[in-house]
């Protein structure tokens, strides 16, 4: 039997999602949403694009979960973005309310499933449906470090005039202004790329890669999808056919790198049943002060959503 995945809200990032997923051919997919015949006319679309594209999968709009049932994999990206007079602790509620209930929806329908959740403030609302699903936190984990990972690749090899395929990097901490990239551990080709470029030209990449999310939606006047879609994508594959990937990702820790009880991006094992092992690697002190600096902005958000 076919894998299938749900893909919880059809705007851009939750239908490019499903476009990516169809692309890949490993899945049957269920594009849900609120608002009415939205859904159903993208898998539609999608469908009629499967003779051109070549992909054979079955793909389903719907409004309610029924057609969900026996997920792999459930992908959350509905919530609302931050609009003008909106308050952090407002945005904070909207979006919680919505993953909470649409966590709740879901894991009735697929209680074996595996949570990807896509939605802001990210490491957060991995909190919020770790709360509501009562899945073990190996099953719940969130996109963003492959996210922010993704755009430093792509700021390294536009800098070097180099294949983006042949850069690697990684990027620890919470999705936003306080996440960590770790020059150090980041390569072309396996040669690291202090090596190919000056301190100062890093800390200068660096910066991008914080604000990758942010020099979007001045360009756009609206939030990335096209990347956030292919990072997601990446991790369900790996779920999907237990790659084994190692991939940065938001997960629930509990004592790794001194931090405990907190979502924080790093770099995990995973395939089959979400989170197989949570890899530790060896950081300057810096480093350490940054990634702490980086957690302790995620549990300030953690904290006021506990309290709303």
């Amino acid at each position: 039997m076919r894998s299938k995945v749900t893909v919880v809200g059809a705007g851009m990032v939750g239908a490019t999602t499903a476009q990516y997923l169809a692309a890949k051919n490993i899945a049957d997919v269920v594009l849900v949403d609120i608002v009415e015949d939205m859904p159903q006319g993208k898998a539609l679309d999608l469908a009629q694009a499967g003779p051109v594209v070549g992909y054979d999968i079955k793909m389903v709009g719907a409004n309610d979960y029924a057609a969900t049932a026996g997920s792999d994999v459930v992908v959350i990206t509905s919530g609302s973005p931050r609009k003008p007079g909106m308050s952090r602790d407002d945005l904070l509620r909207i979006n919680k309310n919505i993953v909470q209930s649409v966590t709740e929806e879901a894991v009735k329908h697929s209680p074996d499933a595996v949570i990807i959740v896509v939605t802001n403030p990210l490491d957060a609302m991995c909190h919020a449906a770790l709360e509501k699903s009562g899945f073990p936190s190996e099953r719940v984990l969130g996109q963003a470090g492959v996210l922010d990972s993704a755009r430093f690749r792509a700021f390294i090899a536009m800098e070097l005039d180099v294949s983006p395929k042949d850069v690697n990097a990684f990027v620890l901490g919470g999705h936003g202004d306080t996440m960590v990239p770790l020059p150090r551990y980041s390569t072309v080709a396996g040669i690291p790329i202090t090596k190919w470029i000056s301190a100062e030209r890093i800390d200068e990449i660096v910066d991008r890669t914080r604000d990758g999310g942010g020099e979007i939606v001045r360009l756009l006047g609206t939030s990335a999808y096209y990347a956030p879609a292919a990072s997601t994508v990446e991790m369900v594959e790996a779920v999907l056919l237990d790659q084994n990937r190692i991939l940065p990702c938001s997960t629930f820790l509990t004592g790794e790198y001194g931090i405990n009880d907190l979502y924080v991006g790093v770099p995990i094992k995973i395939g089959a049943g979400g989170v197989k092992e949570i890899i530790e690697i060896e950081l300057l002190d810096d480093e350490r002060k940054a990634l702490n600096h980086s957690a302790d902005a995620v549990r300030e958000l953690v904290d006021a959503m506990a309290n709303l």
